[in-house]
């Protein structure tokens, strides 16, 4: 039996289930982005498991980011012959096929999700109301950007500049070209 536990494969004994103590290390898997698709660690683990594995996953909101994803990934999984075992959450458990509680934990996590970015947006349109903008501040103010153009005009190069300004060759890329800087800073 394989289990696949968050981003590790566990091999455990074929005679039957070990305890989670007991897993030996296998085979890792990364997550790294939000979509299915785009999550090549996600994907490379449900391609790897066989009739019989079992997928391990610290709440069901792993499996996808929202219901529709969720739900498309356990059906694949269960018509596969493949267990999913949540540690956390309403649906903590071994499942072997779809239940009202693992359709229902998902949508509470798309919910939730759905929350947070409503949450993050409105505090960030507040904050930008009263006049306050997120990230980093600028590196270069006005007199290291009148000295980062000067020295450029007069031929220096982009990294003796970056070395006497103190600031990175991209700091000094971006400001003799703003026009290829992202939006917003």
């Amino acid at each position: 039996m394989i289990c696949v536990h968050l981003s590790t494969v566990y091999r455990t004994p074929a005679s039957g289930t070990a305890e989670h103590a007991n897993f030996h290390p296998g085979r890792s898997f990364s997550r790294s982005s939000l979509a299915v698709d785009d999550r090549p660690g996600l994907t490379a683990a449900l391609d790897y498991l066989r009739d019989g594995d079992m997928l391990t996953v610290r709440e069901v909101d792993r499996l996808g980011r929202n219901l529709l994803e969720g739900l498309i990934v356990l059906n694949d999984l269960f018509q596969r012959g493949i267990a999913v075992k949540v540690l956390d959450g309403i649906a903590t458990g071994e499942h072997t096929e779809r239940s009202l509680i693992l359709d229902l934990a998902l949508a509470l996590a798309e919910d939730r999700r759905r929350d947070i970015v409503k949450k993050t947006k409105n505090g960030l349109e507040s904050a930008r109301a009263r006049g306050r903008v997120g990230g980093r501040r600028p590196v270069v103010d006005d007199d290291k950007r009148r000295v980062i153009l000067a020295r450029r005009a007069e031929g220096q190069s982009i990294r003796e500049i970056a070395t006497a300004v103190k600031v990175s060759v991209g700091v000094v890329h971006k400001t003799l070209n703003p026009a290829a800087a992202p939006v917003g800073s």
